[in-house]
Parts: C-alpha cells; structure tokens; sequence
C-alpha cells in the first residue's frame, strides 16, 4: 500500500454486498424459459442457443440437463400435460367426460404459442404420459365402446385437437397482423367477405356452397371446435348400439 493509500474505513465495508447466488440451472428452469423463446419466437424460432440467452448461460450448460432440442421439446410437451388428470370412468357421463377431455386440451395447447406443432410430433406413450393414456382408454371401454374403436377414438380426438388449434393459431396470428385489436373485427370483416363471395358464386355450378353461404364460417372458433367435437362423439355414441364392422 503506498504511503498516500487509506485502508477502507469501517462504514465502507459495512456498504459492500456479496454478490448474489446464481440460481442453480435445472430441468424446470430451461423449459419455463423455452417457452418464453417459444412464445416470443415461434417454434422455427427456437434453439439451444435461444434459450441460453435467456437464461444468460452458455449453451453448453443446457447440456448437462438437457441432451439436445429434441429432448426439450418432449419436456414441453410433458408439461402440457401437468396438473392434469382424467376422472374415474362415468359409463352415464362418457360424452361429458371426453367433452371436458377435449376442451382443457385445447385450453392447454393454445396457452403456448406453436404448441400444437410440438404436440403432433410427438406421441404420448413416454412412462410419463402412459398413465393418461390408460384413465383416457378406461373411460372408452367402460362406456362400451368396442375394443378397436376404443383404440383408436383417443387418436381420433387429439389429432382433430392437434389440427383445429394449429389452424386457429395460424389464423389468430394472420389476422393479429392486419388487426389493431385482438383481430376480432378483421375475422368478423373476412368472415363477412366469404359469405358474399360463396353466396355470388352461380348456382348452377356451386348450388351447395350458395345454399351454405351463410354457415361456412362459424361466429367463433368456439362454435367451430364445439360443433366439430359433437360430430366425434355421436360418432363414437353410434358404435355403442351398432358396433358394425370395428366390434372386437
């Protein structure tokens, strides 16, 4: 210490704070940040080195919790499956049980951005998601579905999930673009559009899209999903009295 140089003095010690623990980086922490990058990104916008930076890591130390992007993704996926369980099979209320089924796994996919995208790469027989899957088949044969049906009507129903919400996505995103709201008033502008344009078409060549003007686009997407739910299921109902050609 030079002769001019002071030790600090009590008061200043007393000033300086340690420094801050860094949160120690787990499963947990990089999925929640995968989906903030998700959301703001969009799934081609994802990466390893995205969600490093905004957990300001290095890439490197995703590795040692996670083994590549793959990996990640099925740990999204298992998430949109947290704190969820199906009820005990209700042979009277089946309907009223996959209808709820349905409705929280609409809710869930569209809580995240691209999440149906995620969900139709990937399937849920992982020894996480097996249990689901067996409360979901329970409730199919214990309301006297036949056997093939009820192997396949789970399929049946998250593929039309997957599909009506990856669309409804796609147009919330398209019509957010050329909307200063929610984009409520420009699907309400297109959906009168269409009906004009199927309604114009000549009636000779196109009576049924002219007869249906009117109804080819549903108020809501509400409406949408819950008509295209109910055509599933008396689908299904029709093989409880008729099991015809699927009967085990």
């Amino acid at each position: 210490m030079s002769e001019d140089a002071l030790p600090p003095t009590p008061w200043e010690k007393s000033r300086r704070r340690p420094a801050a623990a860094r949160t120690p980086l787990t499963r947990d922490r990089i999925v929640d940040a995968a989906f903030t990058v998700l959301d703001r990104e969009g799934l081609d916008g994802l990466s390893m080195r995205q969600v490093a930076a905004e957990l300001t890591v290095a890439v490197s130390a995703l590795y040692a919790h996670v083994s590549a992007k793959d990996e990640l993704l099925e740990l999204m996926y298992h998430r949109l499956f947290d704190g969820y369980d199906l009820p005990a099979p209700d042979p009277d209320h089946w309907q009223d049980q996959i209808r709820d089924f349905a409705r929280d796994g609409r809710a869930r996919l569209l809580a995240h951005r691209d999440m149906a995208r995620i969900s139709m790469a990937h399937v849920p027989f992982t020894a996480e998601l097996l249990p689901k899957v067996e409360q979901l088949l329970a409730i199919f044969r214990t309301a006297g579905l036949p056997d093939r049906i009820s192997a396949v009507a789970g399929d049946v129903l998250s593929t039309y999930m997957d599909g009506f919400t990856l669309e409804e996505g796609v147009w919330a995103d398209r019509l957010r673009r050329g909307s200063d709201d929610d984009g409520t008033e420009t699907w309400k502008q297109q959906r009168a559009e269409m009906e004009a344009y199927f309604a114009a078409l000549p009636p000779d060549r196109f009576p049924h899209l002219v007869a249906l003007a009117d109804r080819m686009a549903e108020e809501t997407q509400d409406e949408r999903f819950e008509l295209g739910l109910e055509i599933i299921l008396r689908g299904l109902a029709s093989y409880l009295d008729d099991p015809g050609p699927g009967h085990s």
